[in-house]
């Protein structure tokens, strides 16, 4: 029979992935590939006197997550794809990692497995959910500063055409065209912000595990950025840190800004947007409270729902096409998260989402 561990062994030693075996009894690493000195950047005869500063480095919540995972596993099936993040003098380093514990034949545990270095597909992703960030964010804020220009013309011209009705057919066929122009360009605007999460909300789910405290602060910040000019004040709270879940980051992104350009959309200039996050049990809680003109009751019923007659245009003539909270729900159903709502006419609007929490 051939040796099947000598024919592998030129891929193990060749590859770009770390392959190594730990003895549980004699708590030692019995191999490691070569490739430890290129991905963690000391030669492999130094890591038994390495091993302990390594370990030392990754971060303690994703240590604490590996353990939680591996103690959940029974002998001989595969945690796989855990991210590590290595917390070392220079850069954080990411790692993917996959283990199993193998009994050998009349012979102690191991624990075996593979370590990959993903720094650059992370840098990668971080990068790309920085800028999904702020082109959400930027779309929204210009939608309400284009809008509010026009809905105030709108509101001009519709008075104007009051005072000359009667006097000037001419007069009163003008404003009427510039009132047409007006309601046209902030229904273009808001159908650009509608169009553009609409296609991203139909991408297939990617989750990842999320520290929802960082992710929500980066998208309050854009936010806070402008919130001067917008006339409107935006707060963040966290009641605890770090609170992780599993999130496709782009979709649930697009599930906060929605609910911030509805309470946008609703709130009058000097009011104020906040977001709170906490941890509730097995499940993260999320609240966002406006202070803006609320939800009469017997538009509350169905507002989850496609084409629902609780839409309704906003403050600034925002035209609402109805599926923008549908959407929302859609997503959260993916994520195996709910949400509701409290609100009352004239006494602003309170939108919660509950969603699994990962352990930390």
């Amino acid at each position: 029979m051939p040796d099947y561990l000598e024919l592998l062994r030129p891929l193990l030693e060749h590859s770009n992935v770390l392959y190594f075996a730990y003895d549980l009894s004699e708590q030692r690493v019995v191999y490691v590939s070569e490739v430890y000195e290129q991905l963690l950047g000391d030669p492999v005869r130094h890591l038994a006197d390495d091993l302990p500063g390594l370990l030392a480095s990754v971060h303690p919540d994703d240590w604490h997550y590996l353990g939680q995972l591996l103690a959940a596993a029974p002998p001989g099936t595969p945690v796989q794809d855990v991210e590590l993040r290595l917390t070392r003098a220079r850069d954080m380093q990411w790692l993917s990692v996959s283990v199993m514990q193998v009994q050998a034949a009349n012979g102690p545990a191991h624990l075996t497995g593979s370590i990959r270095d993903i720094t650059p597909t992370k840098k990668n992703e971080f990068n790309a959910q920085k800028f999904n960030t702020k082109k959400d964010a930027t779309l929204e804020i210009l939608a309400h500063d284009l809008a509010t220009p026009l809905a105030l013309m709108q509101q001009l011209t519709e008075q104007l055409s009051w005072e000359v009705e009667g006097i000037s057919d001419m007069g009163t066929e003008l404003l009427r065209l510039m009132q047409r122009a007006c309601t046209q360009g902030v229904t273009l605007i808001r159908d650009f912000v509608d169009n553009e999460f609409l296609e991203s909300a139909n991408i297939e789910l990617k989750r990842e595990r999320t520290e929802l405290v960082h992710l929500l602060g980066l998208v309050i910040d854009e936010y806070r950025q402008s919130q001067q000019h917008m006339g409107l004040l935006f707060s963040f709270e966290a009641a605890e840190q770090p609170i992780y879940a599993s999130l496709d980051v782009n979709k649930f992104q697009q599930v906060v800004n929605n609910l911030i350009s509805n309470s946008i959309k609703f709130t009058p200039d000097g009011g104020s947007i906040s977001l709170r996050v906490e941890r509730n049990g097995e499940h993260a809680l999320l609240t966002v409270t406006d202070t803006g003109v609320g939800i009469p009751a017997d538009l509350q019923e169905g507002l989850f729902e496609r084409f629902t007659r609780s839409r309704r245009p906003g403050l600034r003539g925002e035209k609402a096409n109805g599926l923008g909270m549908s959407i929302i729900k859609t997503i959260l159903n993916l994520h195996q998260s709910r949400i509701w709502l409290e609100s009352a006419e004239g006494a602003g609007a309170k939108f919660y989402i509950e969603l699994p929490a990962l352990p930390t």
